[in-house]
């Protein structure tokens, strides 16, 4: 058995890599927003882990096991997807500006056609108020890198500079609950416990 990341996500694959686990990469094919849309009314935390749940069990047709990942970002209770364009990368970051983000991040693993683990996460992070020429100098800097970033930013990068606190866990925040997935990794003989 190995391990399939069903992911395209440079910032996935860095903290399973960073982590000493191997694993192939192996992206995912689902319709994102036809899922989120059959489900708008569940919660934040519960569209995240279907999302990543149907990127695992995109690929889980064998013995490998195979590990979906998917973040949400929601804020003023609206969802944010990943900006289409840097037009719309920049009006997300106007409306973050002083506002509370609630990023929920969700994991799963799934083998022979079923999920055996699933996980969500949620990191509240406080954007501090964000000026046009601040945004526009971020998105010089960090366009296209950001585009397939929900909530517009990359931690380890200048994101960091979008901030004025965050209350949880840092691999949550990078977009994965990296704790609980080596947890579940070790429990299935996947990493060396």
């Amino acid at each position: 058995m190995s391990l399939i990341l069903a992911s395209k996500s440079a910032s996935r694959q860095a903290m399973l890599r960073d982590a000493g686990v191997s694993f192939t990469a192996r992206p995912a094919h689902i319709d994102e927003r036809a899922l989120e849309a059959g489900m708008k009314d569940a919660a934040p935390d519960s569209v995240a882990r279907a999302l990543a749940e149907a990127k695992a069990m995109a690929l889980a047709d064998s013995d490998d096991v195979v590990l979906g990942s998917d973040s949400l970002v929601v804020v003023a209770g609206r969802r944010f997807d990943k900006p289409a364009d840097r037009e719309e990368a920049k009006a997300h970051l106007a409306f973050f500006s002083g506002k509370e983000m609630q990023l929920h991040s969700a994991a799963a693993l799934a083998q022979r056609n079923r999920i055996v683990w699933s996980h969500a996460d949620l990191a509240i992070l406080r954007v501090r108020e964000l000026s046009d020429r601040f945004i526009d100098a971020y998105l010089d800097a960090e366009w296209p890198a950001v585009a397939g970033c929900v909530g517009v930013f990359r931690i380890e990068a200048r994101g960091v500079h979008l901030f004025e606190s965050i209350q949880g866990n840092h691999f949550t925040v990078l977009g994965m609950p990296l704790l609980a997935v080596l947890g579940a990794l070790r429990d299935m003989g996947e990493v060396a416990s």
